[in-house]
């Protein structure tokens, strides 16, 4: 160990020069014999290094003053020189003890109140007090943290070494904090986590725990024990002197164990620093060749994507934006971090004077700038490629409807000029009607790809066309009402005529007939359904309850299912023909007997027959409740 001298500019700590209170510290018994103790062990460890023999008594021992200047010349690894061994006589010991003082004043200990003659006498207090200092100089006062006083920055070394354990113990001081035996073991598990297992403690052990400590430093370490278990553990107030001086010996022995750590990493800084830039450099080589490949084939997909019509070139469109503003953004700040890395590189090894990195070739800075500028190059290229697709498949889009569009209105205008030209034989409009029937059946077909190029129109986001005036709604409606008017029309001319061959019906009874047959077809069928008759007869003032409404509807479709124009007008000429037959004729007692099943005076009355024809009736028809069973009556009279 190498000490420094005062001509090396050795200053003195805050601790050296603290002013010793011995004179003003009341010492009880306890304490004195523990620091006793302690010092005595702490000294004769100093000696066993040269093996001298050691301290018997603290208070006898040092009165020659030879173990002192031999503990001296020891920790101050300097020879003090010539001095009185075996001194017999007080003036040689006091010379060697005065030889002993000075030699500490030279390293800077300010000794107050404290003589030769006063360790000579054995002065018991004076004798703690200069071990102390001692101590204080040459073992704790070297210990510093950010400037500290040696306590302090002792006090400060052991609480950052023990923080991991703070959940058990905080040290805040060199008595009561170490009376549990915790701290010493954190300290030695925190250093050599090999040598105990701390967190298998059993925390409230606190005689086996500083056992366990003393035990490992001494074997395992080489810091001897200077004082007993009981003598931290079981004293009111450990002496803070004695805890020093112990806990000091564990500062030395781990700063000499860390020693060889320090050196490593002295050896091993540059190591490190090369190491790191050799790391940086691959990263940055390696995210150049990733960014530079990513942009290379980026363009290799564009070159070689074509359109497949318009969703095709919309999806596009949206990758390529959502690449921009997502995938691009990404690389610039790649970019710019490569930037950035490759400047950390250099800087680094500028600092510790190290060569500068020179990217190999097709890494450099200017290599992937040049990729860049091909980027935006193709970049705008695709935008352009993507966006005149685009809006040349939206123009072919618009001209297309426009032509099928119009088209179409022509097809209509010449289906319905012809249906305004007709003229003629009846039969031959109806020929006429029906091609044009037949004429209508392909333009359903053609409005069905109308509305699929709306739709495609629709998907394109087109909202006006310039090429036509026409929508596939106008074109719908419009094909609705001609092909309507063409139905309507060939329904006419057969109704007409069919008209024509009944000559037995006056015209105005054949005008009310087919009005009311025009307005009950409601789906223009030209023939009545069950519904669409009975509406009919209600139309023309009659109804039937469900059965005979039924027999009438049998009777008019012939064995059929619908009711033809011809067989309405047949059906209602025979209704109003004046001849009645046993159907039509209960039809009419139903009608004035308002559908009872027997008829009375009152509503033969009501039906306008004359008085004499009443009392026939009455005569003639069965009676029946309290009327007369007309249909009894009427199947009786017909053959």
């Amino acid at each position: 160990m190498s000490w420094r001298s005062p001509t090396d500019g050795f200053a003195p700590s805050k601790a050296s020069q603290q002013v010793v209170e011995d004179n003003v510290r009341v010492m009880d018994k306890t304490w004195e014999n523990i620091q006793k103790k302690t010092f005595t062990n702490w000294i004769n460890n100093q000696l066993k290094q040269k093996d001298v023999a050691p301290l018997e008594n603290l208070d006898t021992d040092l009165c020659t003053g030879e173990k002192l200047i031999q503990l001296l010349e020891i920790i101050g690894d300097e020879s003090l020189g010539r001095y009185n061994k075996n001194p017999k006589l007080r003036i040689q010991k006091v010379e060697n003890m005065n030889k002993a003082l000075e030699f500490i004043r030279r390293r800077g200990v300010n000794l107050t109140n404290i003589g030769a003659e006063d360790i000579v006498d054995a002065n018991v207090k004076l004798i703690l007090g200069l071990i102390w200092t001692i101590i204080l100089r040459f073992t704790i006062s070297e210990i510093s943290e950010e400037g500290l006083s040696a306590k302090e920055g002792l006090l400060l070394w052991c609480q950052r070494r023990t923080a991991p354990y703070a959940s058990d113990f905080h040290i805040k001081d060199f008595t009561f904090s170490w009376q549990d035996g915790l701290a010493l073991c954190g300290l030695i598990h925190r250093h050599r986590p090999d040598l105990l297992d701390y967190w298998a403690l059993d925390k409230s052990r606190r005689h086996e725990n500083t056992q366990l400590a003393f035990d490992v430093a001494e074997q395992q370490l080489g810091i001897p024990k200077l004082f007993e278990v009981e003598d931290i553990v079981d004293v009111a107030k450990p002496d803070e002197r004695s805890v020093m001086t112990y806990v000091a010996q564990y500062f030395h022995a781990f700063s000499a164990q860390d020693k060889m750590g320090v050196a490593g990493r002295r050896v091993g800084q540059m190591g490190v620093v090369m190491q790191q830039a050799w790391e940086m450099q691959n990263e940055y080589e390696r995210r150049v060749r990733a960014l530079m490949d990513a942009i290379n084939g980026i363009q290799s997909i564009w070159g070689s994507t074509g359109f497949a019509g318009y969703s095709d070139a919309r999806r596009q469109l949206h990758e390529f934006e959502t690449y921009k503003s997502t995938t691009k953004r990404g690389w610039v700040a790649e970019r710019r971090e490569l930037d950035s890395l490759l400047g950390n590189i250099q800087t680094k090894l500028k600092t510790y004077n190290l060569r500068p990195y020179s990217p190999p070739q097709g890494h450099t800075l200017q290599d992937l700038a040049t990729c860049w500028d091909s980027l935006v190059e193709v970049e705008a290229g695709r935008k352009r490629a993507i966006t005149v697709y685009i809006r040349d498949t939206k123009d072919a889009l618009k001209k297309k409807f426009a032509n099928a569009a119009n088209q179409f209105q022509n097809n209509l205008n010449n289906i319905s000029g012809s249906l305004t030209d007709l003229e003629g034989d009846l039969s031959n409009q109806l020929d006429t009607v029906h091609e044009l029937i037949l004429r209508l059946e392909p333009l359903k077909n053609d409005l069905q790809d109308l509305e699929r190029l709306n739709a495609e129109c629709m998907e394109a986001h087109i909202e006006d066309n310039e090429f036509t005036i026409y929508s596939v709604e106008d074109l719908s409606f419009d094909f609705g009402l001609l092909t309507q008017s063409v139905v309507k029309k060939s329904a006419f001319i057969e109704n007409q005529m069919v008209a024509r061959t009944k000559t037995n019906i006056t015209p105005e009874q054949l005008e009310e007939f087919t009005e009311t047959f025009r307005l009950c077809d409601v789906d223009n069928s030209n023939s009545l359904k069950r519904e669409e008759f009975k509406s009919a007869l209600q139309a023309e003032g009659t109804d039937f309850d469900d059965t005979t409404f039924e027999n009438l509807f049998q009777t008019a479709v012939r064995g059929g299912e619908e009711v033809s124009f011809e067989q309405f007008i047949d059906f209602m000429k025979a209704q109003q023909e004046d001849r009645a037959n046993p159907e039509q004729l209960k039809v009419s007692f139903q009608t004035l007997a308002g559908d009872k099943p027997y008829i009375t005076e009152a509503d033969l009355y009501r039906g306008g027959l004359a008085p004499a024809l009443v009392e026939y009736l009455k005569q003639a028809m069965p009676a029946r409740g309290e009327g007369y069973d007309y249909a009894q009556f009427v199947d009786g009279v017909f053959v």
